[in-house]
């Protein structure tokens, strides 16, 4: 640890799940491990749980909630700066960031602690989003996303955008892992439609915009091809929007897919589920700010093909750029699936980037870094 013990607030909706919820999680583990104190505000979830197992204080507070009671929070979030003594006050998301910038302002200016953003998406711009934009150093999730700061908000300085791409551990997803042949009979009871099939995987939450419509179109091409596939769509209905989870089961049997489609809900089995399945595929149409399920695929081995845009484009580029295809481009999706399920290859190449570890000693570097500074200028 360099110099002293760090109190760290990262603030977020909730912690039931997802990728911004993991790197929070991540993040805070790595504070603790390092020494430092680690507090997290949060509306609660799931997640709650391994956060304080891992040492960190959670607090729980409704503060992403879109109302206008959701202000009442500014003076609570002032008390618990001063109270704590904060030294980095991280926010990761719009409506948490407009209220803890509020209290955070307020804050005469000896005693604020440093006020750190990530950009974790491609945010509509606009006056809203640009508090995304606003940190003393602002984190940008891709290069991708970083460049959307700097065309979109160009009174950022640029000389604040870090980009800290969220990293994998190979020990999590190592090349060449194996689903037990326990697992597999686990599988099979519950799943027996999906046996002797080749699995094609669209992992996310059920929400429009993760390209489930393109991923039906392309295992009915296949279907016609007589390729022995299976899909596999991974992920929870979205609470708020049950509807369409209904809508595209009912669009699968319509394709006279039913036979063909297994919807798994949401699973912590996901490494094994990538390791079993002949190609993953990523298909949002709108670019993903990051792109975590194609880089935990990629690293055990499994092919991914994926639209080439945003965070997924620019993984595929670097690392499998026969997986990159044209966005929405139903005829290079086809083909370029054909070629995987039929080629010789078995594993994606191996890679060193995008390690976890390397990731979090950029943030928690930064975090020391910004804090040193605050204490030089308080000295000064």
């Amino acid at each position: 640890m360099a110099g002293r013990s760090l109190t760290v607030l990262q603030v977020l909706p909730d912690l039931q799940g997802g990728g911004v919820e993991r790197g929070t999680l991540e993040i805070a583990g790595e504070l603790v491990r390092r020494g430092h104190r680690s507090l997290v505000i949060s509306g609660g979830g799931r997640l709650v749980a391994p956060l304080e197992k891992a040492g960190s204080t959670h607090v729980h507070w409704p503060i992403g909630k879109k109302s206008p009671w959701t202000a009442k929070y500014v003076f609570r979030l002032r008390a618990l700066l001063l109270a704590e003594n904060v030294d980095v006050l991280h926010v990761r998301s719009r409506v948490p960031a407009w209220i803890a910038w509020l209290a955070w302002k307020s804050l005469p200016a000896a005693v604020r602690p440093r006020w750190v953003t990530t950009v974790h998406g491609f945010y509509s711009v606009s006056r809203f989003s640009s508090i995304m934009a606003s940190g003393e150093a602002v984190i940008a999730v891709s290069r991708s996303v970083a460049e959307y700061v700097r065309v979109s908000y160009p009174s950022t300085d640029s000389s604040v955008i870090t980009v800290v791409p969220r990293g994998i551990d190979p020990l999590e997803f190592p090349r060449g892992f194996a689903p037990t042949d326990e697992w597999h009979t686990r599988w099979a009871s519950e799943f027996p439609e999906t046996s002797g099939r080749q699995w094609l995987t669209l992992a996310g939450r059920l929400t429009r915009l993760k390209g489930h419509e393109d991923f039906l179109s392309l295992l009915v091409a296949l279907r016609d091809k007589e390729q022995n596939i299976h899909g596999l769509i991974v992920g929870g209905e979205d609470p708020r929007r049950t509807g369409y989870a209904d809508e595209l089961r009912r669009r699968v049997t319509e394709l006279g897919l039913a036979d063909r489609v297994t919807f798994t809900g949401h699973r912590s089995d996901i490494r094994e589920i990538y390791a079993a399945s002949r190609a993953v595929l990523s298909l949002s149409t709108q670019p993903e700010s990051f792109g975590r399920t194609v880089l935990e695929a990629l690293a055990i081995g499994t092919p991914v093909i994926g639209y080439d845009h945003g965070g997924v484009g620019e993984i595929l580029r670097e690392l499998y750029p026969q997986g990159a295809t044209p966005l929405s481009d139903l005829s290079q999706l086809i083909t370029r699936t054909d070629q995987i399920l039929k080629g010789d290859q078995n594993l994606a190449p191996p890679f060193n980037q995008y390690r976890l570890s390397d990731a979090l000693a950029t943030e928690v570097n930064l975090y020391e870094q910004l804090a040193a500074q605050r204490t030089q200028q308080r000295v000064a």
